[in-house]
């Protein structure tokens, strides 16, 4: 049997069609050989990532033991997989591995995609917690993650993305990602009327409770140095945990790190992964009238026009990173664009201390800036 990384690095990452039943198959096979811990699942645009990590985090902290699935990672696989404060070791994915290949069996480990079989694989590590935070990849209705039963769904802002496979309406993408609740449903702060609607659409339809989070604690979040969307995105956590009836601490918030989430590197450098106009206008709104030089690249599907249009603002000027992905977009592409909107670019070369960074544009952008940078700031 191959080596889990192995194994996992000869599964394509993307596939023009996907059979939805195979997942369910697969769950089916595993599911009588491992425990089924109480499962909260979050579906949306952004925020997924810091939504779910101030959740396990806060419930961690209170006692309980508990996984965190998300995805993509930024610099190694073991981030995807979160446990009781910590990413997995290569340990306990190469364990979790062995058994999930040998209940499949081949045939069906080897017709898995990645993230439907690295999904299964987070659900065989996390079986003896008291709690998964589980986020979908991709939309949520046909998304690997919603074959699992849930205590709570939550709905993190809903924008533009991915909409070849997800629709070109807010309608179309929303339906699809809200389609994935059961019962009860929190509603994040930053959804839109129409998400609104849509949302209640669906749960009087499912019979399913729909919560709205409540920003009391945005005062309180705050005095613990987070601000803007990541504000918003901890108050959905504990709303959530309020639903649940869960106890919490947060003074918690003290040690809660979301790296890669408006993430302070240094005293000059912020680094996001955000990667469409919803997460641009969340950044924008977040750095009010700062400048600030941005480190950029994209891959070639995404609104990069759109994106820029929205920063704009906050632009002093631009510097292009190489990022490793056959789907980046080329930079005359994007030195045109940034020349006809009159903005500075050049390629990136290295960090002045004088000047403040963001480096934002997708995992692939973060990820190689610190690939470049790590020895500086000690990331390994």
């Amino acid at each position: 049997m191959p080596s889990f990384l192995s194994y996992l690095d000869a599964k394509p990452l993307y596939y023009k069609e996907i059979d939805h039943k195979r997942i369910h198959q697969a769950y089916n096979l595993l599911k009588p050989h491992i425990q089924s811990p109480k499962t909260i699942h979050l579906v949306g645009t952004n925020g997924k990532g810091s939504t779910g990590r101030s959740l396990a985090h806060l419930l961690q902290q209170s006692g309980a033991a508990v996984m965190h699935y998300s995805s993509p990672h930024i610099l190694r696989f073991n981030e995807r997989i979160w446990m009781n404060g910590s990413d997995s070791s290569d340990a306990i994915l190469e364990v979790a591995h062995q058994k999930l290949f040998a209940l499949l069996g081949q045939d069906m480990s080897d017709a898995l995609s990645y993230f439907e079989y690295t999904t299964l694989l987070a659900l065989v590590v996390g079986q003896n917690c008291d709690w998964i935070v589980l986020e979908a990849g991709l939309g949520g209705e046909y998304d690997a993650t919603n074959v699992v039963a849930k205590e709570l769904s939550i709905i993190t802002p809903i924008g533009y993305d991915h909409q070849a496979f997800l629709g070109d309406s807010i309608e179309a993408i929303a339906t699809t990602k809200i389609n994935s609740v059961d019962n009860d449903t929190l509603l994040a702060i930053g959804n839109t009327d129409e998400v609104k609607q849509i949302a209640q659409k669906i749960c009087t339809q499912k019979n399913a409770t729909l919560y709205y989070t409540n920003n009391q604690y945005q005062s309180i979040i705050e005095t613990f140095g987070f601000r803007g969307y990541l504000a918003d995105n901890i108050a959905t956590a504990v709303t959530a945990l309020d639903i649940l009836k869960v106890s919490y601490n947060l003074d918690a918030l003290q040690s809660l790190e979301l790296f890669g989430r408006f993430y302070k590197l240094a005293p000059n450098i912020t680094i996001d992964v955000g990667h469409n106009p919803l997460s641009a206008t969340q950044i924008a709104k977040t750095l009010g009238d700062k400048k600030v030089v941005l480190i950029y690249n994209t891959l070639e599907d995404k609104e990069y026009p759109k994106i820029l249009d929205i920063l704009q603002h906050n632009i002093q000027s631009v510097e292009i990173i190489d990022i490793d992905t056959p789907r980046a977009l080329k930079q005359e592409d994007l030195e045109n664009y940034l020349d006809s909107m009159g903005i500075e670019s050049q390629k990136f070369q290295k960090i002045e201390k004088h000047k403040e960074y963001l480096v934002y544009g997708s995992f692939y952008t973060v990820e190689s800036f610190l690939n470049l940078t790590h020895q500086h700031y000690k990331l390994f």
